[in-house]
């Protein structure tokens, strides 16, 4: 029986798809897993790279670029293993990794999506698990200047989880770059919520499984290292614009329902602002990617 389904994402991420792919069968036996890259009309030749590892992975072609949780939602459907690894193109898996997320699930049943502690190619820890986003995120999340000025703070902390020392704690959410889910709990809420084009929708996907009773755990056994933005340098104006469009989406829909609340005027303004100045800032190849859903803007 087939254990696991990986589904990637994939937009113009060259041969970062190919090293995220390779670092799953490298784990795992060829019966044992399914894979679907599905391709958001890349223009790289990219998509050509799920062929290579036929029949175990599948590659399904959109015409257009439908975002990122739409794209999930696909892969999950065509897939049938009761375990969803869930990936970014430009994300690799190191050894074990698997392994130990499966143990964590197996090991808490209660628990419907488990994520792996995420580095940086140099080795930094980018802050995979998080807290609940609400107003303050942007002052003290996680590339924001007053938790790397107050790291130990309690807002920092709140925001941002990196002890390594407890093994699958419970967090309130886990970055959509790499985690493996459990397909009975996507189904039981829907998968991902469409109506987020690109970001956010991880952080909104956990607080809808919380809400069912689910736990979301955070791993530090495992690891994968991210090539965070590899495909959006193509795109950068559009990762921004969808990052802030899906982060008042996220407030507006968890923080501040009702649409008179006047609390979601401030949201809109202060997104409105930062958006105006990302916009601004020159380009970077450390820009969010317009296909994963763990952005270098982040608060």
């Amino acid at each position: 029986m087939t254990a696991v389904a990986a589904v990637l994402v994939n937009y113009n991420a060259g041969d970062e798809l190919r090293r995220a792919l390779q670092s799953i069968a490298d784990q795992l036996e060829e019966n044992s897993w399914e894979g679907v890259v599905v391709d958001n009309a890349s223009s790289d030749g990219s998509d050509a790279i799920a062929n290579e590892l036929a029949p175990a992975v599948r590659l399904v072609r959109n015409q257009s670029n439908v975002g990122f949780g739409r794209g999930v939602n696909q892969g999950i459907a065509a897939t049938t293993a009761p375990l969803v690894l869930v990936m970014n193109p430009d994300c690799a898996l190191m050894p074990g990794a698997i392994a130990a997320l499966q143990h964590a699930l197996h090991a808490h049943p209660s628990c419907a999506i488990v994520g792996p502690r995420i580095l940086d190619p140099d080795g930094t820890v980018q802050g995979s698990a998080r807290g609940d986003p609400d107003m303050l995120t942007g002052l003290f999340g996680r590339t924001a200047l007053l938790r790397r000025m107050f790291p130990g703070a309690a807002l920092s902390r709140k925001n941002v989880v990196t002890g390594d020392t407890v093994d699958a704690a419970v967090v309130d959410w886990v970055s959509g770059a790499c985690f493996l889910a459990r397909r009975e709990a996507l189904d039981a809420v829907g998968g991902f919520d469409e109506r987020y084009f690109l970001y956010w929708e991880d952080a909104d996907l956990c607080r809808r499984l919380r809400a069912r009773r689910y736990e979301i755990r955070y791993v530090p056994s495992a690891t994968a290292v991210h090539r965070v933005g590899h495909s959006s340098r193509t795109a950068q104006a559009a990762s921004v614009r969808a990052f802030h469009a899906s982060a008042y989406r996220y407030y507006a829909t968890h923080v501040a329902p009702g649409a008179l609340n006047p609390k979601r005027l401030v949201a809109r303004a202060l997104l409105a602002a930062r958006c105006w100045w990302m916009l601004r800032r020159p380009p970077v190849n450390s820009q969010p990617s317009i296909a994963g859903s763990t952005p270098n803007v982040s608060g």
